[in-house]
């Protein structure tokens, strides 16, 4: 039975950091040649779901591409936004009681009826999405 000696298991445990250590650094140069397909806003319209689902008043979350998508059913009809703040890329949600949409992080707000800013530090308003109404399904996105 062979017991590794204390020079044996140092030589070992070099080799192991040595190759941790390359992998670390060689890893993220490969990633950023060879970068994941992630689709910055989808080419196709993105289904959200049935017009009877969201009634007044209320919000819908949706993946589209990369990042997210809020769909707000106004007084005005519906509207759709990124969902991501234009000052530190925050996903903002729906205020349902102050019928605005907030961004948690530093307390902006944006209007659901044009994406502008109502308050707080957003420079800009949110990025608004083509929205479509077909047979009853919300779809954003695409050419509309």
């Amino acid at each position: 039975m062979t017991i590794f000696s204390r020079r044996d298991f140092l030589k070992l445990t070099k080799g192991f950091l040595t190759a941790s250590g390359l992998a670390v650094i060689v890893g993220p140069v490969v990633a950023y040649f060879y970068p994941a397909n992630l689709e910055e806003t989808p080419s196709e319209p993105v289904l959200v779901g049935a017009e009877s689902d969201l009634p007044p008043g209320e919000s819908k979350t949706v993946r589209y591409g990369r990042y997210p998508a809020i769909i707000v059913h106004t007084s005005e009809g519906l509207r759709a936004y990124s969902a991501v703040c234009t000052h530190f890329a925050c996903i903002v949600k729906w205020d349902a009681q102050r019928n605005e949409i907030a961004c948690p992080c530093h307390e902006g707000f944006f209007s659901p009826y044009d994406g502008g800013v109502i308050s707080g530090p957003p420079p800009t308003p949110l990025e608004m999405l083509p929205i479509e109404l077909i047979d009853g399904e919300i779809f954003i996105g695409g050419a509309a």
